[in-house]
């Protein structure tokens, strides 16, 4: 990936802040994807075995009205996983922040030209959502649901990523659902760390919890993009425990006022937008 090196997360920044879409930068999603051989675990239909979306939430959008007085707005990005590209999220930044000095007849204008411009960027169609801070104040927020492996008292020595530490428990088929917070990777760019909730929601053979949390824990220093850490999740455990229905869902905590939420399911559609207390 050096051709990273050349995005606007790879280098110094100047900030723009006359309204300019041609900050956005596109990363190809298939590069990381080779690795992963979905193919092996796809349908007739499609090569990917899983369908979902990324929930982008960016925190620091403002425009000026007709009157030349500033707005801000909550930012709420639906892309799907089909897109062949991604954003990258430093260029998404300074995409939105060149909305500062540009002045918008009213909301729905900037709106409308955040979603034609991702849509160019991501090479297909997203969806776009702007709230204001009254409205976002009412949104609920994450719910503790299932069981958190956190607090599981084991010893731990790995931490490079380690898919076969996922086991299964005897017994019969079940429906289950495990999260945890610890979860940790680290930008294959720049190399910060990166910090998640995640949650993943099944139905076939029980997945232990111990080694679930084992698991995320290996998971500490590798690098991926927050889509890729989270497809590669739902890879590992589909080859390792083949449960019938997936769903692997990440809520990563902010960098640069955007955080990025990735939801990968073979059996569900994505669920509510709801931030946890780190978001």
């Amino acid at each position: 990936m050096s051709y990273l090196k050349e995005t606007p997360l790879g280098r110094s920044t100047d900030y723009v802040d006359e309204y300019t879409p041609s900050l956005l930068c596109p990363v190809p999603r298939w590069d990381a994807r080779e690795s992963l051989e979905l193919e092996a675990l796809g349908d007739e239909d499609t090569s990917l075995p899983f369908h979902g979306t990324d929930i982008w939430n960016a925190y620091e959008l403002s425009w000026l009205n007709e009157k030349g007085k500033p707005v801000v707005a909550l930012c709420e990005l639906r892309i799907p996983c089909t897109t062949p590209n991604i954003v990258e999220s430093k260029s998404l930044k300074l995409y939105l922040n060149s909305f500062a000095n540009t002045r918008f007849e009213n909301r729905d204008q900037v709106r409308a030209a955040i979603e034609k411009d991702v849509a160019q960027t991501v090479g297909g169609n997203m969806e776009v959502l702007l709230h204001s801070l009254e409205e976002s104040a009412g949104f609920p927020v994450w719910e503790d649901r299932g069981q958190c492996v956190d607090n599981i008292d084991i010893g731990f020595e790995h931490y490079e990523y380690r898919p076969d530490l996922l086991l299964c428990d005897q017994g019969a088929e079940q429906t289950g659902q495990l999260y945890s917070h610890l979860l940790r990777s680290h930008c294959p760019v720049t190399n910060q760390p990166d910090w998640a909730t995640v949650v993943v929601r099944y139905t076939g053979r029980a997945i232990s919890p111990a080694s679930f949390l084992r698991y995320v824990v290996s998971l500490r220093n590798h690098q991926g993009f927050h889509e890729q850490i989270i497809e590669q999740m739902f890879v590992d455990l589909m080859r390792q425990c083949s449960p019938r229905h997936l769903t692997v869902y990440g809520r990563f905590t902010r960098r640069g006022g955007i955080d990025i939420n990735p939801f990968r399911s073979n059996s569900e559609q994505p669920l509510p937008n709801r931030r946890t207390i780190r978001q």
